[in-house]
C-alpha cells in the first residue's frame, strides 16, 4: 500500500466530506420538519390527506433512492424543472427520508397515551397546543434511537448523489482514485472518513437530543 498522495489529496477529501455534511444538515431539518407534518396528518387529517400520504410513503420506501435521485435530476427536466444538482440532491434525499421517518414519527405519536390529550383539552389547551408541547415531545423521545440511526443512514445514501456529479465525498474519492490509480488506498481513507462522520453525528444527535427532550435519550 502506498499513501504518498495522501496529503496533496487532504483538501478534496476535506471539501467533500463538508459537503456531504451539508447535504445531510439541510436533509436531516428538512426531512424531521415533513415527517411530523406527515404523520401528524396521516392521523389527524382528512380523508383525501391520509390518502395522499400513504400512498406517497409506499411510493418511496418501495422504489430504489437512485432511481428518485434520476427521475428528479434527469426526468424532470422533460416537464420544464430544471435542478441544480445539490438542490436535486437535497430534494431527492429529504423526499426519501421523510416517507421512512413519517412511520417513525408516526409509532412515537401512537405510543403516547391518549388520556394525557383529553387532560390537556380539558385544561382548556388548543389542538396544537397539546400537539407541539405535549404529545410530540413525547413521541420524539420515544423514537429518537430510530431516528437517528434513519438520519445516519441518510448520511451513508448520500454517497448515491455522486452519480448527478454533487461533488461530495465520494465524488471526490472517485477522482482521486482516477487520478492516481490507488483504488484500495483511496477508498479505504474514504471509508474511514465515512464511519468517522457516522460515529460523531449519531454523538452529536445523542448530545443534542438530551439537551431538547431531556434525560433517557439515547
Amino acid at each position: 500500500m502506498a499513501f504518498a498522495w495522501l496529503p496533496g489529496a487532504a483538501s478534496d477529501i476535506a471539501r467533500g466530506a463538508v459537503t456531504t455534511i451539508l447535504l445531510i444538515a439541510v436533509t436531516t431539518l428538512a426531512g424531521t420538519f415533513l415527517s411530523i407534518l406527515g404523520a401528524a396528518g396521516r392521523r389527524n387529517g382528512p380523508v383525501l390527506l391520509k390518502r395522499a400520504i400513504a400512498w406517497y410513503v409506499e411510493v418511496i420506501r418501495n422504489t430504489p433512492f437512485l432511481v428518485q435521485l434520476f427521475f428528479i435530476f434527469f426526468g424532470l427536466p422533460s416537464l420544464g424543472i430544471r435542478l441544480d444538482p445539490v438542490l436535486a440532491a437535497i430534494l431527492a434525499m429529504t423526499l426519501n427520508m421523510a416517507a421512512y421517518t413519517i412511520e417513525i414519527v408516526g409509532a412515537g405519536l401512537d405510543a403516547v397515551p391518549g388520556g394525557q390529550t383529553e387532560a390537556a383539552l380539558a385544561l382548556g389547551l388548543r389542538s396544537r397546543q397539546v400537539f407541539i408541547k405535549i404529545v410530540l415531545p413525547q413521541a420524539l423521545k420515544v423514537i429518537f434511537p430510530a431516528l437517528t440511526s434513519q438520519i445516519v443512514i441518510m448520511m451513508l445514501e448520500s454517497a448515491v448523489v455522486s452519480q448527478i456529479a454533487v461533488r461530495e465525498l465520494t465524488y471526490e474519492a472517485d477522482m482521486l482514485q482516477a487520478r492516481t490509480f490507488r483504488s484500495f488506498e483511496t477508498y479505504l481513507v474514504v471509508t474511514m472518513v465515512y464511519l468517522a462522520l457516522s460515529m460523531a453525528l449519531r454523538r452529536l444527535l445523542v448530545t443534542g437530543g438530551r439537551r431538547v427532550l431531556g434525560a433517557g435519550v439515547s
